[in-house]
């Protein structure tokens, strides 16, 4: 029996969760969920209501993406994604990522749900962290170093958000280094692999 992943194609968690095991060479029973019509038995397996949701054949469940790439890079990590040495740096531009800048992200994606703001301050405050990145990946081809870590991939999804919002704006942005740090992912098999549609699941009668 396979593990069994409930996904949605576009939701970056999602993404970084099926490129982190389809790299770790997991094989999953692949769920595609709609979101506005989740099936009872995620539900029963994770109240959250969110995806991923990684289900084990002995019930154990996995409801945090992160999660499911620590897990899948304990499995196999032929390419040395996760270096414990640089282990809190790893979790400090993650939190970053899922934290301040994805509120800045959901308010510059869905602007018209808050009013109190125009388009463009939402994208101006997501620009720290723009910035941040920037600034590493002038240094070196990656956020960490010569090499892609479990950073780059948890964190390459909420980019590629960010950049298709206004992608004309973000072609034009100061950016440059980001720009193609970007464009190496989405050209990269490992996220074309991960990108395959699959019809929505449907929960049996």
């Amino acid at each position: 029996m396979l593990p069994i992943l409930y996904s949605f194609r576009r939701c970056p968690y999602a993404i970084r969760a099926r490129m982190a095991l389809h790299y770790a060479g997991v094989q999953v029973e692949m769920r595609e969920v709609l979101l506005k019509d989740k099936p009872p038995s995620m539900l029963a397996a994770s109240s959250k209501g969110t995806v991923p949701v990684l289900i084990f054949p002995d019930g154990q469940v996995l409801d945090e993406s992160y999660d499911v790439m620590r897990w899948a890079l304990e499995q196999s990590d032929p390419e040395h994604w996760w270096v414990d040495e640089l282990k809190t740096e790893v979790e400090q531009l993650i939190q970053w990522n899922d934290g301040e800048f994805k509120s800045h992200l959901d308010h510059y994606k869905y602007f018209e749900r808050f009013p109190e703001h125009p388009m463009e301050y939402y994208r101006s405050q997501a620009e720290e962290f723009l910035m941040a990145l920037e600034q590493r990946l002038s240094i070196e081809k990656y956020l960490l170093g010569k090499t892609i870590s479990v950073a780059d991939v948890a964190i390459f999804p909420f980019i590629r958000q960010f950049a298709f919002t206004d992608k004309n704006w973000f072609d034009l942005s100061p950016y440059s280094n980001l720009q193609s740090w970007l464009t190496n992912f989405l050209d990269s098999d490992l996220f074309v692999s991960v990108m395959t549609k699959h019809p929505v699941w449907s929960e049996p009668l």
